[in-house]
């Protein structure tokens, strides 16, 4: 059987074992959507045969209230499917277009969320990082970075008030939660907001309570996720695991957020590949940490091994990737599966 055929022929059955058993979410709960990337593993085995993947319709099928999803160009015809889509379904969708980096970028920008708009988006989404630790080889390339993602969201904010659009930046790794939120404070704008990551700053040694605490006031949407933790040689491993096998107090944190917008949509981000390595036992990984505003102090160090070292993995931490592309799929839709239940039964979804 190739790939093709066992996407054609999986497909179906195994939406028939995700869906809940009710499609609709009744009034006053909290609204479960769904993230590109805890579906990546499916999306990437549709686009290997040469297949397309409409994560709108996927989190559809799957009974979700929403989705977050991208316009991958503003034209009518891709602006009329998605809006039919959040019309027809009745769902809250958040999508991703490209930032200005330069003056030239604004016109184009300004279509692009107006497109947005027309499809019937509620906010927009942006990962403007990778891995901090990771993407930096010195100090001065993390703050010229910086200073980048700053001016696009100077360019930005004009053309996000004059549409009266918000855009949600996410905790992707790259700044700890202070930085981004005294960043939000000096724009001061209603349009630009957080998506809060639920557990992306552990990797930069930061507990989930003080995440919450300095962006919350700014969370516009959540990728909704819990974390399983592990020493390894170098340091820990952080991972993605069904809800209720990590470190996040889901619970506390969804009523958190829900205490600042009854509304909010969260997205699941159950992400199925191999844990990360997270080696702050390495020189390499304090490189772009040094200054008096960007040292992580040692208490903090501290915390996070602590919480490592008390919280080992209730199960095994998930080791995808070398698996056969069916068995990937298989397990993918498993967890999703897991996290849509436990979200259901205990976090009022």
């Amino acid at each position: 059987m190739t790939r093709r055929d066992l996407l054609a022929a999986g497909a179906a059955s195994t939406l028939l074992a995700l869906k809940p058993a009710a499609a609709q979410e009744p009034a006053g709960k909290a609204l479960l959507g769904g993230s590109p990337t805890c579906f990546s593993v499916r999306a990437r085995a549709a686009r290997d045969n040469h297949q397309e993947f409409d994560i709108i319709e996927h989190c559809h099928q799957l009974g979700l209230a929403g989705a977050e999803s991208i316009l991958m160009a503003p034209t009518p015809e891709a602006v009329k499917s998605i809006r039919q889509k959040v019309d027809n379904y009745n769902m809250t969708v958040i999508l991703n277009t490209r930032l200005p980096k330069t003056e030239s970028d604004v016109s184009q920008f300004d279509t692009a969320v107006a497109a947005c708009k027309e499809a019937g988006a509620v906010a927009l989404h942006a990962a403007m990082t990778a891995r901090r630790y990771e993407q930096f080889d010195t100090l001065e390339a993390f703050q010229a970075n910086f200073a980048q993602c700053q001016k696009t969201i100077t360019l930005a904010e004009p053309v996000l008030s004059k549409h009266r659009m918000r855009l949600a930046i996410e905790n992707h790794k790259g700044w700890r939660a202070a930085e981004q939120a005294a960043w939000l404070k000096r724009v001061s704008s209603e349009w630009v907001g957080v998506c809060l990551d639920m557990g992306n700053n552990i990797s930069l040694c930061e507990m989930p309570d003080e995440t919450f605490d300095a962006l919350t006031p700014f969370a516009i949407f959540s990728h909704l996720k819990d974390m399983g933790v592990e020493e390894y040689s170098d340091g820990f491993l952080l991972a993605e695991v069904p809800f209720g096998h990590g470190v996040i107090d889901l619970k506390e944190r969804v009523a958190q957020l829900r205490r600042k917008d009854p509304k909010m949509l969260f997205c699941l981000e159950m992400i199925t590949r191999d844990p990360l390595q997270i080696p702050v036992f390495t020189d390499r990984y304090w490189v772009t940490f040094s200054g008096p505003q960007g040292e992580i102090p040692g208490r903090d160090v501290a915390k996070i091994l602590e919480l490592v070292r008390k919280n080992p993995p209730k199960t095994p931490l998930p080791r995808p990737d070398s698996l056969p592309i069916a068995n990937r799929i298989k397990a993918e839709d498993e967890y999703n599966l897991a996290c849509i239940r436990y979200a259901q039964q205990n976090l009022d979804m």
